[in-house]
C-alpha cells in the first residue's frame, strides 16, 4: 500500500514541523476519514491532544486554548458536515483575532460530487472568515514532496499567527485504505526536519520602533489639556495594558479600560465609566479634546454612544495589526503601531492635562462607587455583585465571562485592581455560543485556574461541553447566574411583547442544575450569599489546580436585577450632580 505509506510520511512530517512552530496543542474528535491526520497527531508523542465527543466543542476548545496561549491550536475533524461544525469557532476567531490551524479530512477528487456518503463541497468553505484556504492534494512521499510538506506546515502556521492572528483552513484529501498494516518506516525522504529542532522555515516577529512609534504620539499628545485613553479587550499580553496604566497617570488622562483589556488599574484608572456615561450632564460636561483608543472598542454601549458623540474631538487609533474598530465613523487617524511601544516612549515628565481634569473623573468614579455600594446589599447575592466578587480572584486565576449581562456587569462593576485576574471572553462575534467548551480549552493550557462566569441559557447552549470534565480530566470553577433565561433581554423593547417574549426570547430552560452537575460527575454547591459564594470561590481556586469541576449556582431573578441595575444607574447620577 505506497500511496497509504506515502500519506503516513507526508503527514507525520507535518505534525513534526507544527511542534516545531510551537502551536499550543492539537483538538480531535472522531470519524474515519480523518484517520491518518489523528493517528499522526496523536502518535507524535510531543503535542497534547484532547479528545472531543462533537467538533463544535472541540472548535471552541481550541480557541479557548489559543487565547490563553497566544499560540496556534490545531484542529482536526472527518469530513462531511463534521467541517461544518467548525464554521462558529472559526468565525469567532476572525473576528477576535485568534490563531487557528483548522485540519479537514475530505474525500478524493474522484469520490466527490458523485453522491458518495459523508461528502459536501468542502473547499472554501468557511469563506472570507480564514486568513488562508489551501487544498491539499494526494502526493507521493519523495524528497521534494517532504521538504514541501514541510513549508507548509510552518506556511500555516505563521500565516495563521503574524500580523493580524486569526484561523487558516487545509482541506486533506484522504483515499483508502486509511490504517497501515505495518509500522511506518524510521527514516524519512530527504533525511527529515533541519537541525537542532528548528522549523523548516522560521520567521522573525516584527520588532517595534520605539523612536518612530513614539514620535508619532509625541506629535498627537503635544498641547493637549482634556485627553482620555480607551483601552477595550486585548487578551494576547499585558504589556500594553501595563503602559497604558502607566502613561495615562503621567499624563493625568483618565483611563477608561474595559477589564477584557487588563489595564484597569493604576492612579488614572475609572472604574465605572460605563454608569457615568448614562448621565447626559456628565458625558457632556467631561468630552475629551484627544481620545486614545487602544485595543478593540469596550463592550459599553454608553461608553460607544458617548465616542459617537463627540463632535471635535481627534480620536486616534493605535492597533499594530490594522484592525477596523470604529463603526462610528469617528477615528481621524488610525496608526499601525504597537501601543505598548509608543506609550511607553512618550512617557512626560510632568501631566499633560489641564489643572483638575482627571481629578474630575476621579471624583465622580469615587462617586459613583459610593452610590453603587450604598444600592447594593452587601451580602446579597446579585448579578452586579457576582460580577464585582470575581475581581478578588488572584492574578493567576483567569475568569472566562459570557457574552450578554456577565460581560456587562463585569465591565460595569469591576473595581480598579492593580493585579487583576485576567479576563477572556467571546467578544469578536459576541455570541453566547461555545463558552463553556472554550474556559475548558483556557484550562488545558494549564495557566492557573479557570474561573467561568456564565448564564443558565449559555451554559445550556453549550452543554455537552460538561464532558470535558470527565473525559480530559480538566478542572475549572463554574459560577452560574441561573434568571431563569435569558436576562439581558429585560433590559430590551422586546421585554414588552408579552404574548411571545418569554418562550420565545427569553428562554427560560426549565433544567435542574443540581442534577446536570450529577450526571457529568461535576461538585455542586448553592451559595446564598455573597459571603458563601466568596469561600466557595476561595476553596474552588486558592489551592493547585485540581481535576475536579465544580458548579456554583447561584439563582438570582430577571425581574430585580433590572430593577436593581436601574436603581444603580440613577443612584450614580444623583450621586455624580450632588454638590462635592
Amino acid at each position: 500500500m505506497p500511496e497509504t505509506t506515502d500519506t503516513y510520511l507526508l503527514l507525520r512530517a507535518f505534525v513534526d514541523e507544527l511542534v516545531r512552530c510551537g502551536v499550543a496543542g492539537a483538538c480531535t474528535s472522531p470519524g474515519s476519514r480523518s484517520t491518518p491526520i489523528v493517528l499522526s497527531l496523536v502518535r507524535d508523542g510531543r503535542l497534547a491532544c484532547w479528545s472531543h465527543i462533537d467538533e463544535r466543542v472541540s472548535g471552541f476548545f481550541g480557541l479557548g486554548l489559543a487565547k490563553a496561549t497566544g499560540r496556534p491550536a490545531v484542529l482536526a475533524c472527518t469530513s462531511g458536515t463534521a467541517a461544518a461544525h467548525y464554521a462558529p469557532a472559526v468565525i469567532e476567531a476572525h473576528e477576535a483575532r485568534v490563531p487557528l490551524i483548522v485540519l479537514t479530512a475530505d474525500r478524493p477528487p474522484e469520490l466527490r460530487e458523485i453522491g458518495a456518503g459523508q461528502t459536501i463541497d468542502q473547499l472554501k468553505l468557511y469563506g472570507d472568515a480564514v486568513k488562508w484556504f489551501f487544498d491539499v492534494g494526494l502526493h507521493e512521499a519523495s524528497a521534494e514532496r517532504m521538504r514541501w510538506i514541510r513549508t507548509l506546515a510552518c506556511r500555516a502556521v505563521w500565516t495563521a499567527t503574524q500580523g493580524r492572528p486569526g484561523p487558516v483552513h487545509l482541506n486533506i484529501a484522504l483515499r483508502e485504505p486509511l490504517v497501515l498494516p505495518e509500522p511506518l518506516p524510521a527514516e524519512e525522504p530527504g533525511g527529515g526536519g533541519r537541525p537542532a529542532g528548528r522549523p523548516w522555515v522560521s520567521r522573525a516577529p516584527a520588532v517595534p520602533n520605539p523612536g518612530a512609534e513614539g514620535a508619532a504620539l509625541e506629535r498627537v499628545v503635544e498641547g493637549v489639556g482634556r485627553g482620555v485613553v480607551v483601552a477595550g479587550r486585548d487578551e494576547r499580553g499585558r504589556s500594553g495594558a501595563t503602559a497604558a496604566a502607566a502613561f495615562a497617570e503621567r499624563a493625568g488622562f483618565p483611563l477608561l479600560a474595559d477589564p477584557l483589556s487588563g489595564a484597569r488599574r493604576g492612579g488614572a484608572a475609572i472604574a465605572h465609566y460605563d454608569a457615568l456615561l448614562r448621565d447626559a450632564a456628565f458625558a457632556a460636561e467631561c468630552a475629551p479634546d484627544l481620545v486614545i483608543r487602544i485595543g478593540d472598542l469596550p463592550t459599553s454601549k454608553p461608553m460607544r454612544q458617548w465616542l459617537a458623540r463627540l463632535d471635535g474631538a481627534r480620536q486616534i487609533a493605535l492597533d499594530p495589526e490594522g484592525a477596523w474598530q470604529d463603526p462610528a465613523s469617528v477615528v481621524g487617524e488610525s496608526d499601525a503601531i504597537d501601543p505598548a511601544t509608543a506609550l511607553a516612549s512618550v512617557l512626560p515628565d510632568e501631566p499633560l492635562a489641564e489643572p483638575g481634569w482627571l481629578e474630575r473623573w476621579r471624583a465622580a468614579d469615587a462617586a459613583a462607587a459610593g452610590a453603587i455600594t450604598a444600592t447594593i446589599p452587601e451580602d446579597e447575592l446579585s448579578e452586579p455583585a457576582v460580577a464585582a466578587l470575581l475581581a478578588d480572584l488572584p492574578p493567576a486565576a483567569t475568569v472566562f465571562t459570557a457574552s450578554s449581562m456577565p460581560v456587562r456587569d463585569v465591565e460595569t462593576f469591576w473595581p480598579v485592581r492593580d493585579e487583576p485576574p485576567r479576563v477572556l471572553a467571546h467578544r469578536g462575534a459576541n455570541g453566547i455560543d461555545g463558552t463553556v467548551a472554550a474556559a475548558f480549552g483556557a484550562a488545558g493550557a494549564g495557566d492557573g485556574p479557570v474561573v467561568l462566569h456564565i448564564g443558565d441559557v449559555a451554559l445550556t447552549h453549550d452543554l455537552g461541553a460538561l464532558l470535558c470534565a470527565p473525559r480530559l480530566g480538566l478542572g475549572i470553577t463554574i459560577v452560574l447566574v441561573d434568571n431563569g433565561g435569558g436576562g439581558i433581554f429585560d433590559f430590551l423593547p422586546v421585554a414588552t411583547q408579552a404574548d411571545a417574549y418569554e418562550e420565545h426570547v427569553a428562554t427560560p430552560t426549565g433544567l435542574d442544575f443540581a442534577r446536570v452537575a450529577a450526571v457529568f460527575g461535576l461538585e455542586y454547591a448553592a451559595p446564598a450569599t455573597i459571603p458563601e459564594l466568596r469561600d466557595a470561590l476561595e476553596q474552588a481556586v486558592g489551592g493547585a489546580p485540581a481535576p475536579m469541576t465544580t458548579l456554583l449556582h447561584v439563582r438570582t431573578d430577571r425581574t430585580e436585577n433590572v430593577a436593581l441595575h436601574r436603581h444603580v444607574w440613577d443612584a450614580v447620577a444623583a450621586a455624580v450632580r450632588a454638590p462635592r
